[in-house]
């Protein structure tokens, strides 16, 4: 991790000093965004690992990862706001080198992190048999596979509405990089709710309900913002929209962690990894690639529509996850054994 956030900054500081001396290109901002996802594939499971190594009572590790989900998934709406701020207010190059200068505070964080040596369980260091074992662990999980393809599907068609919020904000509603603003910051303040919301969960039970809930919530947040050309009415939708997708994220990673075993939990994450911030960008394509064709509205609607379908696709498995799931909070003594008189 900590050699993620050295690489991370500097990716960050490259795009800074290109910006600020005016020497950006499209090719310069491809190869940075390759970079920053391939440090990210190692930061990503790293970090969503170390969350149950920094709790000392069982007891406290779903909220744990609920508050670090919601915290890190709250962030990426929030931060594209503050940034349409800085950016009004300073530009573009001052906004990426703050950047640079905030992964200081990670760094020194890290290194004041102390945590216990544990003992190598897996004394098989072979790269290939370990992917293996991670991929057959994942996959033939019923709750852990069907959790991975719901965020696979999100990310492909429900998460991608954010991608076309400059073009819905200048086009739909005729606006400039204030109504950006605006759009980006009633998401941002959602994601907040949401992200206190699931810090504030003293259990992981009812995950399952919450991620249904939301899924579908999401799903009608982007039909509405298809049917909206008002301002006020965009602000509204877009709030229940961050609200919604932070709920439903941290209640995935949530879940995953929690029934994932210990031994297998970094590979599980990997897989969450891949889901979320590996399908995002082939979602964006796609959508831009759609949008094109038929238009924001269109294209926004059709993914609402498809993110309802798998919320509700997910409620029907609920009754499935659950033969698979209670077993597994039985061992971990979240819930308690009832004895078969």
């Amino acid at each position: 991790m900590l050699l993620s956030q050295v690489f991370f900054m500097l990716q960050a500081l490259i795009m800074a000093l290109l910006v600020l001396f005016n020497l950006i290109q499209v090719w310069h901002i491809i190869a940075l965004s390759f970079f920053f996802g391939m440090i990210s594939a190692f930061d990503a499971p790293a970090r969503q690992s170390l969350v149950i190594d920094l709790i000392d009572k069982p007891e406290n590790l779903g909220n744990a990862i609920a508050l670090n989900s919601a915290l890190f998934n709250g962030a990426r709406l929030i931060g594209p706001a503050i940034a349409g701020i800085t950016i009004a207010a300073v530009g573009e190059g001052i906004c990426f080198l703050l950047n640079t200068i905030s992964f200081i505070a990670v760094i020194t964080a890290l290194l004041l992190i102390r945590i216990p040596l544990k003992p190598v369980r897996n004394k098989n260091h072979k790269f290939k048999e370990g992917f293996m074992e991670g991929v057959r662990y994942t996959f033939q999980s019923v709750p852990i596979r069907t959790l991975i393809i719901l965020l696979a599907v999100l990310s492909l068609a429900g998460f991608p509405f954010i991608i076309l919020l400059p073009a819905y904000a200048k086009e739909i509603l005729q606006g400039s990089s204030d109504t950006l603003g605006f759009l980006m910051s009633a998401m941002g303040a959602g994601a907040l709710s949401g992200a206190l919301i699931m810090a504030s969960r003293r259990s992981v039970l009812g995950l399952g309900g919450i991620i249904s809930l939301n899924v579908c919530l999401l799903g009608l947040a982007v039909v509405l913002a298809s049917l909206s050309v008002k301002m006020q009415y965009s602000l509204i939708v877009f709030f229940f929209g961050g609200l919604s997708m932070i709920l439903s994220l941290a209640a995935i990673n949530t879940l995953l962690q929690t029934i994932a075993e210990e031994d297998k939990r970094g590979r599980v994450m990997s897989f969450y990894a891949m889901a979320l911030m590996g399908t995002t960008p082939i979602g964006n394509l796609l959508a831009g690639t759609v949008a094109s064709g038929i238009g924001i509205p269109y294209t926004l609607l059709a993914g609402g529509i498809i993110t309802i379908l798998a919320g509700l696709w997910f409620q029907s498995q609920r009754k499935t996850l659950r033969k698979y799931v209670h077993p597994i909070y039985i061992s971990r003594g979240i819930i308690p054994q009832v004895p078969v008189e």
